[in-house]
């Protein structure tokens, strides 16, 4: 692996989301997109334009992904569906935690086979009601964990046979083995207990290389560990008390864009951290992945 090389983080946007997360970089239309959970919004934005173009949703829109039909698949409070951006239309896929009506659905990605797997949370954020599911490609929808508090970042070694996942409050980033032929996941193993120092693993991305970079709410940085060993490499200093989620974009998917909130955070803090809420951008000697997408048939 060779050493990482970058830059010191530059807001690009000062956004002040009051829960910004999720980062999807669209490499055709060049298009960083996001969410601001609260506030029911997902933004596109060409990075060129002086502001973001919003998309309000009914309710909390938790994670979502590009589809092969150029439409989104999201996870919002209340179950997952698509949307059809040239209608405005969303309709559910499923509804799997109606028992629970404090849930909602949190950090969610599209697989690399063209899956797309998303967890849901306690809104308190103390009880383990949360379970994290995986959407076929004919839209049949299956829990494939169970009993968790906030379900957060997902990311896949470079061969994705590797799913990494994250259940915040423990502090812990647990390691699967992946099926990509049938969508099944095996053999959980804790793989990194991140230090109560650092704050709270949150959202995640890999690189190429097999570096996972994990951002780290109330911790204000980003850290960097190797995916194989699962040793910390790094950290990066945000200025953001709050980094949320980050991924790989830019025309060489070597620009490391990173999402960050606002939310309850005091007026002392917004005062030290005024920046809470922006979006940053890093460049690196790294390269990341394609965002993949969720195969619509």
């Amino acid at each position: 692996m060779k050493s990482l090389s970058i830059t010191a983080p530059e807001l690009i946007l000062d956004a002040k989301c009051t829960l910004g997360e999720g980062p999807v970089w669209n490499s055709e239309t060049r298009e960083l997109m996001w969410v601001d959970v609260l506030e029911n919004t997902l933004y596109r934005w060409d990075t060129i334009s002086p502001q973001p173009i919003p998309i309000k949703f009914a309710e909390n829109i938790g994670c979502f992904g590009l589809t092969t039909k150029n439409n989104i698949i999201a996870g919002v409070r209340d179950g997952i569906g698509l949307y059809t951006p040239s209608n405005g239309n969303f309709s559910y896929i499923s509804k799997p935690d109606a028992q629970f009506p404090d849930n909602r659905f949190n950090d969610g990605k599209c697989t690399p086979d063209g899956r797309f797997i998303a967890g849901t949370m306690d809104m308190n954020e103390n009880a383990p009601n949360g379970s994290v599911y995986l959407v076929d490609m004919d839209q049949t929808i299956r829990k494939v964990i169970n009993n968790v508090t906030i379900s957060n970042g997902i990311a896949w070694n470079p061969d994705a046979t590797k799913m990494y996942w994250i259940d915040t409050p423990t502090r812990t980033v647990k390691v699967f083995d992946y099926n990509s032929r049938n969508g099944s996941f095996s053999n959980p193993a804790d793989f990194i207990k991140v230090p109560a120092s650092l704050g709270f693993p949150d959202g995640m991305t890999a690189d190429m290389d097999g570096r996972l970079y994990i951002c780290l709410w109330g911790g204000h940085c980003l850290s960097v560990w190797d995916s194989k060993e699962g040793g910390l490499l790094e950290t990066i200093e945000i200025p953001a008390l709050n980094p949320t989620s980050c991924t790989f974009g830019g025309r060489d998917l070597n620009e490391l864009y990173v999402t960050s909130a606002r939310v309850g955070m005091s007026p002392a803090e917004l005062q030290k951290y005024p920046l809470s809420g922006g979006i940053f951008k890093i460049i690196t000697n790294a390269k990341g992945y394609k965002n993949f997408k969720f195969i619509e048939r």
